[in-house]
């Protein structure tokens, strides 16, 4: 059984943290079972997590990585969504009623999918795989007008409530962080209401119940952003007394041992019996051969972020027992950038406006502002990843650890992200495995130029060079967004940058001539980002495109430019939350009031 809460990582649980909401019905089941203090989600948000979960893969190694998808995928070749093992096991799976998989499904997955979903529904005896999602706690119950918060009352006293140090302390914070503790509390409601009918069913002996948060989130900064509050979830297991044998560790206790949602599909079929299909990626933490042992040497956890709705970036991380190191590769892109379903939360949109007053700290500021390549946090002693590590020397020496663990990792997947989602979408998306696996060499290539960034420029510049010039358009495209993170300090390719800008064959490369230009604030060919936003031939590379306008507007709003949704088709546009029609309203408006 699997109890699953939306949108909420361990730091608003008094489970982990003091300050957290009081769940008392999660309380209980803990002191009976397995607190995880160390669990994981590999992506912050929904659609990836829940891709990552029901195929236990990476979702950049299997063409998931993106949310909302331009594109389903299909699983990888001779790969079946977990439930589907469970169901030739005889099991009856159920799912009450969230998918959200990036991934073409089967009609194999479930026996039923739906808000109406049960395994009572089951033969007389039969075993079972349960999954209730519970919504209070999603980020769309955070989008309240002023006017509601103005009006109401929170259970959760405001004034006990303690704001996270890089958030302004404001009424508004103080609000939406006591009005979320709430939430909670409600969400803990439901799920005791649903344990006591499992205990009414007869079952709570004869059942493992897992509990555990899908992504972290959602105040700003969390979901959507590969922090531990977008990352680092609740998770609780319980074990009767009659499979305690499927669990090393002692119910009553808590476990440092790191687990990720990689490793949920293979628990769950190592719990049921079934053999671990090799496709998989994550590691079993329950059931047969899993000992002490395995636990004692689980300190690792890898996560990823990439395109949020119109939103792109390119983010990944490793944690290593404290250490949090996450690597930044377009380091000029700025946290809050522009994002429709982000806004619309107001303290989303009170903190952007105290940034333009100057009204924030330096911590508070930093989500405004562009970041380093790489940062290295010490997670025990800063749990905010305030305090960027990775240029004390002191810290050399976990940062090379880190950093060469992370480069091993998106080189062995192959990550499909160093090619452009366009790109992935036109030559990938019929088999992403595959794709990689043909062009795992050439990722490793790019790899290394994005990689430039983190030595000096002079050390970098004669191969920067040398890939500015290649003939392989993806190597002219990272060679820039290089450049474009050494700033000023690359000036010697501004004259290549122009020239390329106006005349590459890859529309793409362009954008990414023009955004090294424009950061540098150097002067372009007039109706240039027209011309390019004209020539982009699909939706996904054209949101590509107008996410370098969208943050070239918000660093520079002295640029000029305003963009007619003329230039696209119609089915690009025509409804209100197409990505490319969100882009092209913030570029409007933000540039010509």
């Amino acid at each position: 059984m699997w109890l699953v809460s939306e949108d909420n990582s361990k730091h608003f649980l008094r489970l982990y943290d003091k300050d957290g909401a009081p769940m008392p019905h999660i309380e209980a089941l803990a002191k009976k079972g397995v607190v995880f203090n160390n669990a994981f989600s590999n992506a912050p948000v929904c659609s990836v997590a829940r891709s990552t979960i029901i195929s236990g893969c990476y979702a950049p190694r299997v063409g998931v990585q993106y949310h909302r998808k331009m594109s389903l995928a299909p699983m990888p070749e001779g790969l079946k969504m977990f439930p589907e093992y469970l169901r030739e096991a005889g099991y009856y799976t159920t799912n009450n009623a969230k998918e959200d998989y990036n991934f073409i499904k089967s009609d194999s997955v479930w026996d039923e999918s739906s808000k109406e979903a049960t395994y009572k529904n089951r033969k007389s005896g039969q075993a079972f795989f349960h999954v209730q999602n519970f919504h209070g706690t999603h980020e769309g119950q955070l989008h309240f007008s002023k006017t509601h918060m103005d009006s109401s009352t929170t259970r959760t006293p405001i004034d006990n409530v303690a704001v996270f140090p890089y958030h302004p302390d404001t009424p508004t914070y103080q609000f939406t962080n006591a009005y979320y503790r709430d939430l909670h509390q409600k969400v803990d409601m439901q799920i005791g209401d649903f344990l006591d009918q499992l205990e009414n069913d007869g079952l709570m002996d004869d059942t493992i119940i897992f509990y555990y948060g899908d992504h972290g989130g959602v105040l700003p900064r969390s979901k959507g952003y590969i922090y531990e509050s977008g990352l680092h979830v609740p998770m609780v297991v319980y074990v009767p007394e009659k499979w305690k044998h499927l669990a090393p560790l002692k119910m009553g206790s808590r476990t440092d041992a790191f687990v990720q949602f990689i490793d949920l599909a293979p628990t769950v079929l190592n719990l049921a019996g079934v053999d671990l299909p090799n496709q998989i990626d994550g590691k079993p933490f329950l059931g047969k051969s899993v000992t002490n042992e395995h636990f004692n040497q689980r300190n690792t956890a890898f996560g990823y972020a990439d395109r949020f709705d119109e939103k792109y970036d390119l983010v990944r991380s490793v944690r290593k027992g404290n250490y949090k190191y996450i690597r930044n590769y377009q380091p000029f892109n700025i946290d809050g950038l522009y994002n429709f379903y982000r806004y619309k939360m107001l303290a989303y949109r009170e903190w952007e406006e105290l940034f333009d007053k100057g009204e924030l700290n330096e911590a508070q500021a930093q989500f405004f502002n562009s970041r380093s390549a790489e940062a290295l946090y010490n997670i025990e002693e800063d749990p905010h990843e305030i305090h960027n590590l990775a240029r004390d020397k002191s810290y050399e020496g976990i940062l090379h650890e880190l950093r060469t663990a992370l480069q091993y990792q998106v080189k062995s997947m192959p990550d499909l992200s160093f090619y452009p989602e366009s790109y992935y979408l036109d030559k990938g998306i019929a088999n992403p495995v595959a794709f990689g696996q043909q062009n795992k060499i050439e990722i490793s290539q790019l790899v290394d130029i994005a990689d430039l960034s983190l030595t000096t420029f002079s050390k970098a510049q004669s191969k920067l060079e040398n890939a500015l010039n290649s003939e392989n358009s993806w190597k002219r495209y990272w060679a820039l967004i290089v450049c474009s993170s050494f700033g000023k300090q690359a000036a010697p390719f501004f004259r290549i940058a122009e020239e390329m800008a106006v005349n590459d064959k890859e529309n793409l490369v362009r954008i990414r001539a023009v955004e090294f230009l424009a950061l540098n604030k150097r002067s372009m060919p007039k109706g240039i980002l027209k011309e390019i936003v004209k020539g982009a031939r699909t939706e996904s590379e054209t949101n590509l495109v107008l996410n370098s306008i969208a943050l070239l507007s918000t660093v520079n709003p002295d640029l000029e430019i305003h963009i007619s949704k003329s230039l696209f088709p119609s089915d690009w546009v025509d409804r209100e939350g197409d990505l490319v029609n969100r882009r092209i309203d913030f570029i409007n408006g933000n540039n010509n009031p």
